[in-house]
This record gives C-alpha cells, structure tokens and sequence, in this order.
C-alpha cells in the first residue's frame, strides 16, 4: 500500500514539477518578449536608460527561476547522490548570483550616468531587492561553510539545517516581492499617465508576468514543504556519510 502512494506521489509531483518549469520559462520568454518590445530592447552602458533593461531580466532569471530551482533540485532529482546535489545545489546558486551581479550593475549604471544622475536605493522595491540580495548572500556563505568547506562539524550541520532551510525559503519570498514591485515600478515609469488603467498590451503583459511570479513561487513553495515528496535517502547516501557500502 505504501509502495502505491509513493508512485502516486511521486506521479503527482512530476505533474507540478513540469507545470512549475513550464511557468518559469514562460515568465523569462515573456519578460525577454516585454522588454524588446515595449522597452526597446537591450544596450550597454553607452544608452544607460536601455542598459537598465538587463536588470528585469537578469534579476527574474536569478532571483525567481534559477533561485527556485535550487530549492527544488533536491526533490526534482531524487535519485540523484546527495553529494552530486549539494554541488549542484551551490553551483545554481552561484550562477544565479552571478546574475544578480550583472544585474545590479544594470541598475545602478542606468542610474549614475544619467545626465543628471538618478538617486540610487530610495525605493521600497530596491529596498526589498537588496535585503533579498543580502541574505542570499548569506545563506550561500552560511551553507558553503557548513556543507561543502571541509571539517564543519557534524553537530553544526545539523543545527544549521533548520534555520538554512527556513531562511533560504523566507529569501526566496522576499525575491518574489521584490521583482513584483518592481515590475509594478517599471510599468508605471514606462508608461504614460493614465496609459496602464486602460490596460494596453505592454499592461497585460506584465499582469501575466506578476501572476506567473506568483504561480512559479507558490509551486516552488509547496513542492519543497509537502512532506510527501521529500526526498527519500539512497545507498550512496549511506556511503557519504559513513565511508561504508552496505
């Protein structure tokens, strides 16, 4: 009987796991689609107002789709070797801070050259984008040491766990928030008074981005929480953690 719930589960979960993909990549398409359309497409520092375009796109990228995944990479590749996924785990991790680096520096480069320059970090929605940048920051420090820097202590691991866990989940709500009111931002800067209550396509289109914001995380959320798809431990787990092959 157990043996068919997990196979029901497991099912259940490949289900939300695809919906979960599909809605990411449906949201980075889109956002690439919005910008060379409604905003004029991408440039580098020598158009600093179009240069600022990366920073949507970078930021959706790193901080919602590629931060989600890692969370999920433990339970979309189960049968995987724990030691395999805390590499890789690092690894989407470092790529998407990569990306929230470049990003940033979009930001920040559209605003200094400005001519005159444009006050950095006053809004609430960067406030949000640098705690979200902080602790992930954090985390990525705080989880390197403890799981991959060799000699961490075994007991600190496991009190580390719950608060990596924890905060890694709060990190990514607050990621979410961050991109949704700056999504908002850019739609009220980019479009001309009144323009976004008469919902004009560049309107739509970033309705549908805040909503699939919105699906991609809760799936992340509950795909990473439900206890019924937690990751079951495999033999080679066994031999990492002990150095013996049973």
């Amino acid at each position: 009987m157990d043996d068919v719930e997990d196979s029901v589960s497991l099912s259940n979960f490949k289900v939300l796991y695809l919906i979960t993909q599909l809605s990411g990549i449906t949201l980075i398409v889109l956002m690439a689609s919005w910008i060379a359309i409604h905003l004029g497409g991408f440039a580098g520092t020598s158009n600093p107002a179009i240069e600022f375009n990366w920073h949507p796109l970078l930021m959706t990228i790193g901080l919602v789709f590629l931060y989600g995944n890692a969370i999920l990479i433990y339970r979309g590749l189960r049968h995987t070797r724990k030691k395999t996924l805390k590499y890789t785990h690092a690894s989407i991790h470092m790529g998407a801070f990569i990306l929230v680096l470049l990003g940033g520096k979009a930001s920040f480069d559209s605003h200094n050259l400005h001519e005159p320059p444009i006050p950095n970090l006053y809004s609430l929605h960067s406030w949000l984008g640098a705690a979200a940048i902080f602790m992930f920051l954090c985390q990525y420090v705080g989880g390197f040491v403890a799981y991959l820097y060799p000699g961490a202590k075994e007991n600190f691991k496991i009190a580390l766990m719950p608060f990596h866990i924890y905060f890694g989940l709060f990190g990514f709500v607050l990621s979410i928030a961050s991109c949704l009111t700056g999504l908002t931002e850019k739609a009220f800067f980019s479009m001309p008074n009144g323009a976004y209550s008469a919902l004009p396509t560049s309107g739509v289109m970033v309705n549908f981005m805040g909503i699939l914001m919105v699906v991609f995380g809760a799936l992340v959320m509950y795909l990473s929480t439900e206890p019924k798809y937690k990751r079951r431990p495999i033999p080679e787990d066994a031999v990492l953690l002990t150095g013996v092959n049973e």
